[in-house]
């Protein structure tokens, strides 16, 4: 669930040189403090989200619903973070508002996710492996990882490439194979759960990383013809 409002401060092309130099850094400090304050505004609205959704029964602790919850919660949280990196570093204007909007909306469905399992009584960390929940949950791990996620050293390149285009193509990249594993997973709970509030939000999650997709895959098309 993207955030409604999107936050883009001004980026350049390349370095900014003389006074302006300044009046630019400036205005991309105050960017990402605004961001910042997004991502933290809209985790407590998923926690409200959550809290004023009513609940005749509860998942149990090895259901598809709390493997979900937890594995997911997971899964944005890598996402929140390169979404940053990209809001913070980035010098396409488009990269820089992506990457705002998946950390906004997706610290949003975290929030959800964890008041999910707080109203079903249930532990943030369950003592299911991780993708137990699906049937082919076990065969979609690679080194350890959920489907889609980077690894320790995907995730380091992305933190140390130089500021340009080389950065925010790889960020674009990321991101893209990050939203397939998780509309993966999110397919997955749509055909294990009856529950209704689980698959409202789950259907939201696709229907807005589909539209991500198209978003990146284009970006990073544009980016890397020129």
């Amino acid at each position: 669930m993207t955030a409604p409002t999107t936050t883009e401060p001004d980026t350049a092309e390349g370095p900014a040189t003389g006074d302006d130099g300044g009046a630019t850094g400036a205005r991309r400090r105050f960017g990402t403090l605004a961001v910042v304050a997004a991502v933290v505004v809209g985790l407590l609205l998923g926690y409200a989200g959550g809290l004023l959704t009513p609940k005749l029964t509860r998942p149990g602790d090895a259901s598809a619903e709390a493997g979900f919850a937890r594995d997911m919660t997971t899964h944005h949280a890598q996402a929140v973070e390169m979404g940053l990196i990209a809001f913070q570093q980035g010098t396409d204007a488009e990269v820089v508002s992506i990457g705002g909007d998946i950390a906004t909306g997706q610290q949003g469905e975290i929030g959800t996710m964890q008041t999910w399992l707080r109203s079903w009584g249930l532990d943030p960390t369950g003592s299911q492996p991780r993708m137990a929940w699906m049937p082919d949950g076990a065969a979609s791990m690679k080194n350890g990882l959920m489907p889609g996620m980077a690894t320790p050293e995907q995730m380091a390149k992305l933190r140390d490439t130089p500021r340009g285009r080389e950065k925010d193509v790889l960020f674009l990249e990321m991101m893209i194979q990050h939203h397939l594993g998780g509309v993966h997973m999110i397919d997955g709970i749509l055909k294990a759960s009856d529950d209704s509030e689980v698959v409202r939000v789950a259907q939201t999650m696709k229907n807005t990383q589909q539209t991500d997709l198209t978003n990146l895959t284009a970006a990073r098309d544009r980016l890397s013809k020129g």
